[in-house]
């Protein structure tokens, strides 16, 4: 097995499998210096303002001379004069392809009345304010399998019952963007398939006003969804006290499912990647898109996100878009981007962490083009913008920022039942109330945190696994994990925490 791995033919640079020594060779190229895991290697001369490329796309240009076998990394590569903004060749519609054959296979999911599937059989706590979330975690603490078993010891079909709080709901304008995703995050709450039944809690004078959230979304108490507010109630006691005995009422008919073959077309995957590095392109997360397109092959749904992640690579996804207007509105949300940052005095290449760094990406650029191989190659059916509900099949893009548990929060409200996590740094996360598989993109990670990973993708780097090979592995991963198999993370108690709506807007 050699040393290194190219990309494509065309490419400036190859990828080291692990550490480089000054003087050994890479592609016919001596080595100059020290090259870690994970990082690129010049194999040709390239002059001060050229574009490197990897994946023949761009991901950067030099900001001096690199020589071969050279390192390159954030010494001598950035954005370009333009900071990215060169043009690309959005080739709308280009590589569209005609729809494979129709799989089918099964799943065990617990079927709703109303014909939706779920994964998970939760009850959900959630709170309209953080003034509220002191009380909506301790109604749900009544209920913790670690510190009361007894409380759920007789309903053995209940996963849990889980306190979703957040840290907004007031100090914002009542009109603004900013309270309308946060009305919409909550209503896709409210109704999501792996919730049998949701108690808010509100404090009753916050802007997020319940009585307009329901009439905003569409909503109506039931007995699947109750509402009240702490200033009603009586204070946080009686608050508690009125929050258990509404879900103690729930408990008997929550607990009445039962797991059946499903179709995987109920299956709907968000697609996450935290803590990445230089392997995640060319491991986890291809491998990922493997099992994304087998997914669509099945009727199921993916859904890509982390708009400031998809940054550069924006056309590879414009070119597989089924209809103009779908493409449009991707390169629409680019440009609100692009402002957004500007206004906040930000760069979209202020994206990659210090972890991407250290793992061997170098602008936003390259990280991008990695990221969205976890889209795999199946048609893009539709774009929407944050937590709006998802009501497309097959693969499509939901407008979300990087930081993955805003961007997961989003895809959940808009019906993601399970997630799909690629990391190369060593992320921890897990997402309530969808299960969240974690795949290592290098064996190093998979050693150190086996515990915490589900798959280890590492095996591409290291030779003897194809990435079709892992993307089928990664597939029935799926459907074990839909099927109520629980995730290292939902072993660790991931889930309540993970629960962060986008903030936007001034706090006033």
């Amino acid at each position: 097995m050699s040393s290194f791995i190219r990309l494509h033919p065309a490419d400036d640079v190859v990828i080291a499998r692990a550490q480089l020594m000054s003087g050994s060779s890479v592609d016919g190229v001596a080595v100059r210096g020290l090259i870690p895991p994970g990082h690129k290697v010049a194999t040709r001369a390239i002059a001060a303002g050229e574009p490197v490329r990897r994946y023949n796309q761009i991901i950067g240009f030099a900001h001096q001379a690199i020589q071969p076998g050279e390192h390159v990394h954030t010494h001598n590569l950035n954005m370009g004069a333009e900071k990215g903004n060169f043009e690309r060749d959005y080739a709308i519609g280009q590589d569209v392809k005609p729809e494979a054959v129709r799989k089918h296979a099964t799943f065990m999911g617990i079927q709703r009345d109303d014909g939706r599937v779920a994964t998970r059989n939760y009850i959900g706590v959630l709170s309209t304010v953080n003034c509220s979330a002191t009380a909506a975690r301790a109604i749900a603490d009544h209920f913790s399998k670690r510190n009361n078993p007894a409380a759920l010891a007789n309903f053995p079909q209940i996963d849990g019952v889980v306190a979703l709080t957040h840290g907004t709901g007031c100090g914002m304008d009542t009109e603004g963007l900013g309270l309308k995703l946060l009305e919409r995050t909550l209503a896709g709450y409210a109704t999501h398939a792996n919730f049998w039944g949701v108690v808010v809690v509100g404090l009753g004078c916050e802007a997020n006003q319940l009585s307009t959230w329901l009439a905003n979304s569409s909503l109506r108490q039931g007995e699947t969804l109750k509402v009240f507010n702490i200033q009603d109630t009586g204070g946080t006691r009686l608050t508690v006290e009125k929050g258990i005995a509404l879900i103690q009422e729930m408990l008997p008919q929550a607990n009445a499912v039962q797991r059946t073959p499903c179709s995987a077309e109920h299956i709907t995957v968000g697609l996450q990647c935290g803590g990445s590095d230089g392997y995640s392109g060319i491991s986890a997360n291809p491998a990922l898109g493997a099992a994304v397109d087998l997914l669509v092959q099945h009727g199921g749904t993916a859904i890509l996100s982390e708009t400031p992640e998809i940054y550069g690579a924006e056309h590879l996804l414009t070119r597989r878009a089924v209809k103009p207007e779908v493409a449009h509105k991707l390169i629409e949300r680019i440009r609100w981007w692009e402002n957004y940052t500007a206004a906040n005095g930000g760069e979209m290449n202020n994206n990659p962490s210090p972890g991407n760094k250290a793992g061997g990406l170098t602008t936003i650029l390259e990280k991008s083009l990695g990221a969205v191989a976890k889209g795999g190659t199946s048609n893009l059916q539709a774009v929407y913008e944050y937590a709006e509900p998802v009501n497309a099949k097959g693969f499509v893009y939901m407008d979300t920022p990087g930081y993955d548990p805003v961007s997961a929060t989003g895809q959940v409200a808009g019906g993601a039942n399970l997630i799909c996590f690629t990391t190369g740094r060593g992320s921890a996360y897990g997402c309530a109330p969808s299960p969240s598989l974690k795949f290592s993109t290098n064996s190093a990670l998979w050693k150190k945190q086996q515990e915490d990973m589900d798959l280890n993708c590492g095996e591409i780097v290291d030779g003897g696994v194809s990435i079709a090979e892992m993307g089928q592995r990664i597939f029935e991963m799926i459907l074990a994990a839909a099927s109520g198999e629980p995730t290292k993370s939902e072993r660790h108690g991931y889930g309540q925490n993970e629960f962060v709506p986008w903030q936007v807007g001034a706090v006033m």
